[in-house]
């Protein structure tokens, strides 16, 4: 079994970072609903907007929250790190799950490009 470097992160330093990170998550999440509420204005007043590029919109808006979502956790568990393994097994973890989503937000949001693409045109040929 390995042995765990001597170096450990201060409690103080942790408890910094912990608590900057929730501030930051705070304020993005302030963001996120002033964001929210000015898509929802937008499309509510653009009568020529169709559905799919509402959906796309909604999506990619889900997509970002998602992923900062899984950047704030991630951080917040880096802040709570004792040791440098911890903090490469916690990076390794985030990097992997991030690849994940990342290839699954593609295929989704390609397909519905794909689909709205395509109604568009039968929309055309009519």
């Amino acid at each position: 079994m390995k042995q765990p470097t001597p170096f450990e992160i201060p409690e103080q330093l942790r408890d910094a970072t912990d608590q900057a990170v929730g501030q930051a998550r705070k304020a993005f999440e302030q963001f996120l609903d002033a964001t929210h509420k000015a898509v929802s204005q937008v499309e509510g007043s653009a009568k020529t907007m169709g559905d799919n590029a509402a959906d796309a919109r909604r999506k990619a808006l889900d997509y970002a929250e998602e992923n900062i979502a899984a950047s704030f956790e991630v951080a917040q568990k880096l802040a709570r790190a004792q040791t440098m393994e911890e903090i490469m097994k916690i990076q390794q973890e985030y990097l992997e799950k991030r690849v994940s989503a990342a290839m699954t937000q593609g295929q989704q949001f390609g397909g519905m490009m794909s689909r709205a693409a395509s109604a568009a045109m039968d929309k055309v040929k009519k």
